[in-house]
C-alpha cells in the first residue's frame, strides 16, 4: 500500500527528526511504500539549486514553486492512502489542502493528532470541522497517538 505523507513536521529540526525516525521508520517497519513529499521536495531543491547560483531570483523560484506543488499532486495521484499530521494551534495550511484535494479524487485519509491542544471550532471535533468531515467521509479516521494510527493502517491494508 503507497502512503502519502502530508504535514508541517519537515519545517523544523525536531519535527524532521520526529518525521524520518519514528513516523516514517514505523510506516516502512509495516511494509507500506511512502510517497514523502519531503524527501521528494528535498531532491527537486538539490537539483534546482546545485546548477544556479543562489539568491532570491523570483521567476526561479517560481519554477521550483511549482515542480514542487506538481510533484505533489502526482504523489496524491498515485498514492492508495493519505496520512495526514495533524499537530499544531490549527491544521497547517499546505496539510488541509491536500487532504481537501485527497478527498475530491477520492483517497482515504488517516489524521494523526499527537497534539494535545483542541482547535476545532467547538468540543466535538479536535480540529477544523471541515478537514475532520474530509478526513471521516473518506471512510479514514483521525488518531491521537501513533500507535491507533498504526493498528488502523494495518487493518485498512489488510496486516495481521
Amino acid at each position: 500500500m503507497k502512503l502519502y505523507l502530508a504535514g508541517p513536521l519537515g519545517f523544523s529540526e525536531a519535527g524532521r527528526h520526529y518525521h524520518d525516525k519514528v513516523l516514517r521508520h514505523n510506516l516502512q517497519a509495516l511494509g507500506f511504500e511512502l510517497l514523502d513529499p519531503w524527501h521528494t521536495g528535498d531532491e527537486i531543491i538539490k537539483r534546482n539549486s546545485s546548477s544556479k547560483p543562489a539568491g532570491d531570483d523570483i521567476a526561479r523560484l517560481n519554477t521550483l514553486n511549482t515542480e514542487l506543488a506538481r510533484t505533489n499532486v502526482a504523489l496524491l495521484k498515485d498514492c492508495d492512502a493519505i496520512v495526514a499530521v495533524l499537530d499544531g494551534p490549527d491544521v497547517d495550511s499546505g496539510t488541509a489542502a491536500e487532504i481537501g484535494y485527497g478527498y475530491s479524487i477520492g483517497k482515504t485519509i488517516y489524521g494523526y493528532r499527537g497534539d494535545l491542544r483542541a482547535s476545532g471550532e467547538n468540543a466535538a471535533t479536535l480540529i477544523n470541522l471541515q478537514v475532520a468531515y474530509f478526513i471521516t467521509e473518506s471512510g479514514g479516521c483521525i488518531c491521537t497517538s501513533l500507535d491507533a494510527l498504526l493498528s488502523r493502517l494495518k487493518k485498512g491494508a489488510g496486516i495481521g
